[in-house]
């Protein structure tokens, strides 16, 4: 088993987040000894942004680019090499103003390739990253029902155009809500990650 595991809190060792995709790479781990952990940490080393370069450089057929341009594609090449080669992606995903963190959203435009991660065809968008199992921890300071959420609905979207179709999210909740709020979405989360890798 490969073993992707993304975090992408600016918050360091303070992250819950981080916190709950930790335990869930642990039982991974104690269940499948001999899995290996590819470990990026976009929050303390985040990748670069999509800009009118990066476009650029993507755009231009691959014989024709510049130095500068391959250097800038490789980049983005590395994170697909990465989630292909995955077996599971384990992801922190804070919710930032009721969103992905920057950093987050920017391995999305990274790895979101036409022709090498998606595809388009006569019916629709075909995602290319099959056959994987995606867990993803948020943590957020407020309550939200899934009827409310201003988050997920997006990550799933994007997961699913990708064909990262089995997908487990795992909530810490109520964390800006007072301690014994805090206290009760962490133990909600432990409780979580052991139904789902039971």
């Amino acid at each position: 088993m490969n073993i992707l595991h993304i975090t992408s809190s600016v918050r360091g060792a303070d992250s819950e987040s981080t916190r709950v995709t930790r335990l869930v790479v642990d039982k991974l781990l104690a269940a499948n000894p001999d899995a290996t952990v590819v470990r990026r940490d976009l929050g303390a080393q985040p990748h670069p942004l999509l800009d009118s370069a990066a476009v650029g450089a993507l755009f231009t057929p691959a014989q024709q680019r510049s130095a500068e341009q391959a250097a800038r594609v490789a980049l983005d090449d590395v994170l697909i090499a990465q989630v292909q080669a995955a077996d599971v992606l384990v992801i922190g995903a804070p919710m930032y103003n009721f969103g992905m963190p920057a950093q987050l959203k920017g391995w999305f435009d990274a790895i979101a390739r036409s022709g090498v991660t998606f595809r388009y065809t006569a019916t629709g968008a075909e995602g290319l990253l099959k056959d994987k199992k995606v867990y993803v921890a948020t943590a957020r300071g407020g309550v939200y029902p899934p009827e409310a959420d201003p988050q997920v609905p997006h990550l799933r979207m994007l997961l699913n155009f990708l064909g990262l179709n089995d997908h487990t999210f795992i909530y810490s909740s109520g964390l800006n809500m007072g301690l014994d709020a805090a206290a009760a979405g962490q133990q909600a989360a432990n409780e979580a990650v052991a139904a789902a890798l039971a």
